[in-house]
């Protein structure tokens, strides 16, 4: 072989900033030691390199840099190609120009956003059930068909802006359309439980559904269940009975039951139920992850509720127009605030872990009771206020061990 130390004439002096390295390759059929440095018989190859960051930018001898590097590039593998070899590597060298390390790495999403994102939503819709609350004489089904008719006007451009299509990825749709339905029955549920009791109760029965995702997700996702999460879950059910206070329990003397006891009854029964159906809406969001747009999410979500609805209304004949306009335009509102925080929620748990945004949720709770003695002018009793501590104790106890555990993991 030939040796690479012969040439010194040859050697490049080095640049204010960088460095430049020729490197002489002897062609190896008839090149002889005395004529080693001849510019027949070598290849030269240089590489400038710059200690400041990845700029490295390599040229050859005898040609056009760009087009050259590209070639040499594109026959590194070949035989052919073998005296062109870029010695730099493909990252830092691309068509000759130095490449910027920006480029590179992914940008990391903002600290606590998705917190910020959960406690957006949390506030949207504690104003939707204080909304729902205020509309007198509209069945909370067509509600939610009102609501479900405009998420679906106003989410249409959003969707053609993105490009994401209407359908989904063909091996997420059928996730996609159990979350809707579940969604919104979840939905349907609680605005109905709102109307038939105190605002603050239903709401918390509502905010018990973190308990009851991590037994779904138990089930559905094979995520690991401890003697903690059956703690909790007896915690939850004790606050839904001092909320609910059956009478066999209780006797016939309650006190801060709004209307009859009927219908305390059938709000608790349904905000209990739509707990249930919130928790599958979040194991079906962690199911599809990030590779659904979380405006399609929301797209579903309002198909399906607004033909769920429209059917079931007509079965009951329930169809109301409402009586002034200030509840056609608070009808109106509850479907813009709705969008956003539908999207404000799908987004949260996208970036951010289950745990914390259930943490950030418990402010509904908060929120509830506030409106409730602002609007309503009705103080909690004792009852709802042990219910309610008993159920954010447990959904807190949830966020908390789930998010001491991911922290061990990682």
């Amino acid at each position: 072989m030939a040796d690479w130390n012969h040439c010194a004439r040859e050697r490049a002096l080095p640049a204010e900033d960088d460095i430049t390295v020729v490197f002489h390759r002897a062609d190896g059929h008839g090149a002889s030691r005395d004529n080693e440095c001849g510019d027949d018989e070598l290849t030269a190859e240089r590489v400038h390199l710059q200690p400041r960051g990845c700029r490295v930018s390599c040229a050859y001898d005898g040609g056009d840099d760009a087009e050259e590097t590209e070639e040499a590039r594109g026959s590194e593998d070949s035989p052919e190609g073998g005296e062109r070899r870029a010695l730099c590597p493909p990252a830092c060298c691309v068509r000759g120009k130095p490449a910027s390390r920006e480029g590179l790495e992914k940008p990391k999403p903002c600290p606590g956003l998705g917190l910020f994102y959960a406690f957006l939503s949390t506030v949207l819709f504690s104003i939707i059930a204080l909304l729902v609350k205020t509309i007198q004489g509209v069945h909370a089904i067509e509600i939610s068909a009102i609501r479900c008719f405009f998420q679906m006007i106003f989410t249409a451009p959003l969707l053609i802006y993105h490009k994401t299509g209407f359908l989904g990825p063909r091996e997420k749709r059928k996730y996609l359309v159990f979350r809707g339905f579940v969604g919104s029955n979840a939905m349907i549920l609680l605005f109905y439980a709102v109307q038939q009791m105190p605002l603050a109760d239903a709401t918390v029965i509502m905010f018990s559904n973190p308990v009851f995702t991590s037994l779904l997700a138990w089930i559905f996702l094979k995520e690991r269940c401890t003697i903690w999460d059956l703690v909790f879950m007896v915690f939850t059910l004790t606050g839904v009975i001092l909320i609910a206070r059956p009478p066999f329990i209780f006797g016939d003397h309650l006190r801060g039951i709004e209307g009859n006891y009927t219908n305390h009854i059938k709000g608790t029964i349904a905000a209990f139920a739509g707990a249930v159906g919130a928790a599958f809406t979040y194991v079906v969001l962690r199911k599809i992850g990030k590779s659904v747009h979380y405006y399609l999410s929301v797209w579903y979500y309002a198909v399906i509720g607004f033909i769920e609805c429209i059917i079931t209304v007509s079965v009951l004949g329930e169809w109301k127009i409402p009586s002034c306009g200030r509840d056609r335009w608070l009808l109106m509102l509850i479907a813009v605030l709705g969008i956003a925080g539908q999207s404000f929620l799908t987004k949260a748990l996208q970036i951010e872990k289950a745990g914390p945004v259930a943490l950030v949720r418990t402010v509904d709770v908060v929120l509830a009771f506030l409106f409730q003695f602002i609007f309503f002018n009705r103080a909690p009793t004792w009852w709802s206020l042990g219910g309610a501590l008993f159920v954010v104790a447990s959904t807190s106890g949830v966020a908390l061990r789930k998010w001491y555990s991911n922290s061990r993991k990682s």
